[in-house]
């Protein structure tokens, strides 16, 4: 049972004023702390309706005890490591992330911008000192604990709750010096019957980006489940799940570039039903009023909503979800196919144990770095999967 002081007083993670407890600092702005390991780790408020949540600070997962629910695995393991320090930069007192893009979050003229040839708007960025758009959604992911799964949850974790922690984790982030959360479209859950008052809060967002009389247009930053992309009479319509009658327009250069850089994406996705296609995409308005995608990235989680990438990557998340044990899953952020991450961690122990999974044909450099990262970290134990030698191990209880 985790441990909290908040102000003077230290309260059981079950406590009954706790509640209480928490909604008098989330109104004073303070902060309480973790008591896994002393002298604390600071930790912030959240609020759903009436209940108030206590999460864990951006990047501040290290900190805490491996038995603490807030732990995390160091980010030397994912592809989080090559970007901390440059394309996210964290500051101490406000535990606000400073995020810096590789992509452009205006736009000038009316339609999208081309691409050189071997290049794609939906491309990895190879400078870590930048985040791509598929980065920003790993990140986002990451920081929301999508990432974190055990089988109590089983049929818990719906689009409203996916939804709400995504905003959540956006609200600790800046972009170009404003908050992620203002530039963040995520669509609320749709309900027939109040069809009329969802519309009109999207409106109001959308009405942010119309199109001005001159100079750039501002764009927004959509992430949302993909229903079905099918033509337009010009260019593709992308449907998103939960905004019926609402299509966005990708042009046919672009659709192209998306079926070439995510090929894997979406054959894993027609192959599994149970599986969600998520987008990130940014967009703005036309002078008609249509919404136009300038780029886009895509990326498969399961029926639970955890990411993977890979067949034998599915077998090891729906391999985890089986188990009571707490999983987080690792992700890959910016880092290219051939280079190894930690594709998962089982958490709830005094030892951690990441989980490796080494694709077949993997090289000898591919293996020397997996060596290195496993070395570098003897205090978390290892299990690996050679898919090239074999079914899946057991996995470690």
């Amino acid at each position: 049972m985790r441990r909290f002081r908040n102000g003077s007083a230290v309260y059981e993670e079950g406590a009954p004023d706790l509640q209480a407890a928490l909604a008098n600092a989330y109104a004073r702005s303070e902060r309480p702390l973790c008591l896994c390991r002393e002298p604390g780790c600071p930790m912030y408020i959240a609020r759903i309706g009436d209940l108030h949540l206590i999460k864990r600070m951006p990047l501040s997962g290290g900190g805490h005890d491996p038995s603490c629910d807030s732990y995390e695995s160091p980010y030397e393991l994912s592809g989080l490591g090559a970007l901390m320090g440059s394309a996210i930069q964290l500051d101490p007192q406000s535990g606000m992330a400073a995020l810096k893009l590789d992509f452009s979050l205006s736009k000038t003229g009316s339609r999208a911008a081309s691409v050189p040839a071997g290049q794609s708007s939906a491309s990895l960025t190879a400078d870590p000192r930048r985040m791509s758009l598929r980065g920003l959604l790993h990140y986002l992911w990451h920081e929301a604990e999508l990432t974190v799964w055990t089988s109590r949850w089983a049929g818990k974790r719906h689009w409203w709750n996916v939804r709400w922690h995504l905003l959540e984790a956006a609200g600790q982030m800046t972009v170009r010096g404003g908050p992620l959360a203002d530039i963040l479209f995520v669509p609320e859950p749709f309900r027939a019957e109040n069809r009329q008052a969802i519309e009109n809060r999207r409106n109001a967002v959308l009405a942010t980006v119309l199109p001005p009389k001159s100079g750039p247009r501002k764009l927004l930053v959509l992430i949302g489940e993909v229903k079905e992309i099918v033509p337009a009479r010009s260019g593709q319509k992308l449907v998103i799940r939960h905004l019926p009658g609402f299509p966005f327009i990708i042009d046919d250069a672009l659709h192209r570039r998306l079926q070439v850089r995510f090929e894997n994406e979406l054959s894993l996705w027609g192959a599994d039903s149970s599986s969600h296609l998520m987008t990130i995409a940014t967009f703005g308005l036309n002078p008609a009023g249509l919404a136009i995608v300038e780029e886009i990235a895509l990326m498969v989680v399961s029926e639970n909503w955890i990411p993977y990438e890979t067949v034998p990557e599915k077998r090891l998340v729906d391999g985890l979800a089986r188990l009571r044990e707490k999983s987080v899953k690792g992700l890959r952020f910016d880092l290219q196919p051939d280079q190894p991450i930690a594709n998962a961690l089982l958490q709830n122990r005094d030892d951690p144990t990441a989980l490796f999974v080494v694709p077949a044909g993997a090289d000898e450099t591919f293996e020397a770095s997996l060596d290195e990262m496993i070395a570098a970290r003897p205090e978390i134990g290892s299990w690996v999967w050679r898919v090239g030698e074999g079914d899946m191990p057991p996995l470690p209880l």
